[in-house]
């Protein structure tokens, strides 16, 4: 009998799909490519291989009907897809009864209007898929009834945590859900610790003024988004900024006494500056600390490391965020770090891009077109990142345009936690708006996104603000 594993509601589905893996004579696995799909993959990859069966890896941008055709086309019987495979369920079913390939699937989008045995997803068994259970986590749960007799995968824990946090499943700054499940999971097999902390992105590789300035989750006057302000800011504490080197000291380099000194002050100014409570509330959090990676680098904490993978996959290396994942620390570490070393700066100069173009407002959403200006991979992120700042409102869902190609865009919402409380649904925005113009789309309540043809634009965001204006009426 299979034991519950980390999230008894889907103990005997997984045991079921991990059924099917078993007695696969090979086994094609596809993945997303951001890091969810790359921890994903990272852990489905781990576990076959312990469970010694034999496999390949394929990763994908977008799951169409021209991929599906693709892997159909393989000579593989039995096809794992991790991170996505729920939303193409339809045209994944086709290809089951052709019998071109049984399909498992370990994923958290919303499925489409189809069926099949070995589909382990947590929506299915009323558990939230966009914040209690990322893609990686359902990977952990089936890696978990894959168990080998000499190992039980909790270690893979970590890379779960990874995943559901590269996929924004924090609720008010810590994992909920199965997700905290597997986090404990991950506390008890010595992988994973976590503390209440400051709860501010770079904590291990940013210096202290970088660490502050670009700290515009909880945005705090004359500090956030203000170099000069950040570090007269930090003149005024009594602790030592430079190291012995001359070289700015980071967060991880503070003692407890120092960080709490830090922590008091920034409070204390969000307060001078009459920010809200709750956004103050918003300065900590939960930090989620990988133990065996050493302090001070970008693998230290599951946000960065987060960062790192995405920086790999959205420029075509997905290859290289697996083997990071998989533990390599030599050239594929060196190369996501160029590689990240790029993706800032891309982000940095798309964001500029979009404060200074700024946003237009509909009735109920706004949006920016960049057209080749930002790469589409990353229109997304950029999107979340641009919400808050000078003219981008906080309270209204954004919609970013990118072109993908000579004939289609790409599409990309975003929201916020408050909401998805009031009732948005941008996964259901994304799907029923994109297929009305020739698209497609999907993904969760707070950040989804879609494919249109190029030209379709104006009608697509008509009807989107529509949808969003009926959810949140």
């Amino acid at each position: 009998m299979a034991c519950a594993g980390p999230v008894p509601a889907l103990a005997e589905r997984a045991a079921a799909c991990a059924g099917r893996l078993r007695g696969a004579d090979d086994v094609l696995l596809a993945s997303h490519i951001d890091a969810d799909g790359l921890t994903s993959a990272a852990i489905a990859a781990s576990a076959l291989e312990r469970a010694g069966i034999s496999f390949e890896t394929v990763f994908s941008k977008q799951l169409d009907a021209e991929e599906l055709a693709a892997i159909a086309a393989t000579d593989y019987d039995t096809v794992l897809f991790t991170d996505f495979g729920s939303g193409q369920l339809d045209i994944i079913s086709d290809h089951e009864a052709a019998g071109d390939f049984t399909p498992v699937i370990a994923d958290h989008h919303r499925p489409a209007e189809a069926e099949t045995e070995f589909h382990l997803n947590p929506l299915l068994f009323d558990i939230d898929g966009s914040s209690e259970l990322s893609g990686a986590g359902a990977s952990y749960v089936l890696a978990r009834a894959l168990e080998p007799e000499a190992e039980d995968n909790r270690d893979l824990a970590a890379l779960a945590v990874v995943g559901a946090v590269g996929d924004m499943q924090t609720t008010d700054g810590e994992l909920v859900g199965a997700n905290r499940s597997i986090v404990e999971e991950g506390v008890a097999a010595g992988v994973l610790e976590t503390s209440t902390d400051l709860a501010l992105y770079g904590k291990q590789t940013r210096p202290l003024p970088k660490l502050l300035e670009y700290a515009s989750d909880v945005y705090i006057p004359g500090v956030s988004n203000d170099q000069n302000g950040a570090i007269r800011f930090l003149d005024g504490l009594d602790i030592d900024l430079k190291a012995d080197d001359g070289e700015w000291r980071r967060w991880v380099d503070l003692s407890d006494d120092e960080r709490q000194t830090v922590a008091s002050a920034l409070v204390q100014r969000a307060v001078s500056k009459g920010v809200s409570a709750d956004r103050i509330d918003g300065l900590i959090g939960t930090t989620y600390t990988l133990t065996d990676e050493p302090a001070g680098t970008e693998l230290r904490d599951v946000s960065e490391f987060s960062t790192l993978l995405n920086a790999t996959a959205r420029y075509e290396r997905a290859d290289v965020g697996l083997a990071v994942c998989l533990g390599d620390r030599g050239a594929a570490l060196e190369r996501a770090r160029r590689l990240l070393a790029n993706h800032r700066r891309n982000l940095s100069e798309g964001l500029q891009w979009v404060k200074e173009s700024g946003v237009t407002r509909e009735n109920h959403v706004q949006w920016f077109h960049a057209g080749d200006r930002i790469r589409e991979t990353i229109v997304g992120i950029i999107a979340g990142m641009a919400v808050g700042a000078d003219g981008v409102e906080r309270g209204t869902p954004i919609v970013a345009f990118a072109e993908k190609n000579d004939e289609e865009v790409k599409v990309s919402a975003r929201g916020t936690p408050s909401l998805t409380r009031r009732g948005l649904d941008l996964s259901a925005v994304m799907g029923e708006a994109s297929r009305a113009v020739g698209g497609d789309g999907g993904g969760h309540d707070v950040a989804a996104g879609a494919t249109v043809p190029k030209g379709t634009e104006e009608e697509f965001l008509a009807l989107a603000d529509e949808l969003v204006g009926e959810q949140l009426s």
